[in-house]
């Protein structure tokens, strides 16, 4: 079983039978009785509505379990569900972290899947996870660039040899880039918008770089005025939102820029030759390939499917166990 642990979803791929599970990353508790009541898609539509005894909760921030009771809960309804409710025959299982994280988050990772019923779990870097989905010869003397935006860190990577090279991880990603929008409408608007409407905003109209029809792209958001404490309407417009996220862009262009600088210059040229490759749910924000083709002067595609890259990578790895087995970082752990 392949796990890509996000910020803001968890995918769950099965040997044999592909993807089987895409769901957000959060989980609904009864404070009173500490139960959950609904996790996944069911727990994100109660996100900012619940009633007092009520919590929707992320257990995972900026890549790593903020949350460990959350999370163990949160992978033990997912593994069941993958399984049909019936009892696991103690599974493998390849989760798909940030490179970033430090050891003990690697070891709060480990536990939380062996708690929720693992028999093994190999932990893959998420950089190199992504670039097996995206389809890179990884396993190739050649270089190879991945950028992976997820909800809470954006990696970037230079791989060869079934190998990260270089990595940098920036705890800047698609919750920063709502984080903005928020910050934004309540600056300019004096409007209070929630975490699912600034998401829906940077979905429908975000973009990262200019394009022909940004005056037509236009939506209306509803929130709370500051000034008169009433809910109001306001009318907002494609450029508004992009120089709205400008800053967190900045931060990922960045890192782009000092990881090519300290790539060695037979991988630089490979880079040049091949292009850069953008996965996670943060490539789907429209103009973002061109905003990093224009800021580092390489082509940069977007994977085929961005969302699913690490889980893909996961389950690429446990389909040639043996010929992949150097993916993986640090220590297996056995129950």
């Amino acid at each position: 079983m392949g796990i890509d642990l996000g910020t803001a979803n968890t995918l769950v791929y099965v040997s044999g039978k592909g993807i089987v599970l895409q769901e957000p990353s959060v989980v609904a508790i009864d404070q009173d009785e500490k139960l959950p009541l609904a996790v996944g898609e069911e727990a994100k539509k109660m996100l900012g509505r619940t009633p007092g005894n009520v919590v929707a909760l992320r257990p995972l921030r900026d890549g790593v379990i903020a949350d460990f009771d959350t999370a163990e809960l949160m992978l033990k309804h997912f593994i069941q569900r993958v399984n049909e409710g019936k009892a696991l025959v103690s599974p493998r299982i390849v989760i798909g972290i940030p490179s970033g994280v430090t050891g003990v988050e690697r070891r709060a990772v480990m536990e939380a899947a062996l708690q929720a019923g693992a028999r093994e779990v190999r932990l893959i870097d998420e950089p190199v996870a992504a670039a097996i989905g995206a389809g890179l010869p990884v396993a190739e003397p050649t270089g190879n660039m991945i950028i992976d935006i997820g909800g809470g860190t954006t990696e970037v990577a230079v791989l060869s040899l079934q190998g990260t090279v270089l990595s940098e991880s920036v705890r800047v990603a698609g919750d920063e880039l709502n984080e903005a929008i928020t910050q934004y409408m309540k600056k300019v608007h004096n409007l209070v918008i929630g975490e699912r409407t600034a998401e829906d905003i940077k979905i429908r109209i975000g973009s990262a770089y200019p394009t022909p029809e940004d005056n037509e792209a236009a939506m209306e958001v509803r929130g709370l005025h500051l000034l008169s404490g009433l809910p109001r309407t306001v009318t907002i417009k494609r450029p508004e939102i992009r120089e709205s996220m400008a800053e967190p862009l900045s931060v990922i262009v960045d890192a782009v820029k000092r990881t090519l600088e300290r790539t060695p210059p037979e991988l630089a040229a490979d880079i040049i030759d091949r292009g850069i490759m953008l996965a996670g749910g943060g490539a789907l924000l429209k103009g973002l390939d061109t905003l990093i083709s224009h800021e580092s002067g390489i082509v940069t595609h977007v994977a085929a499917d961005p969302l699913s890259c690490v889980v893909l990578g996961t389950g690429r790895v446990l389909e040639n166990y043996k010929q992949l087995e150097r993916v993986f970082s640090g220590r297996s752990r056995n129950m």
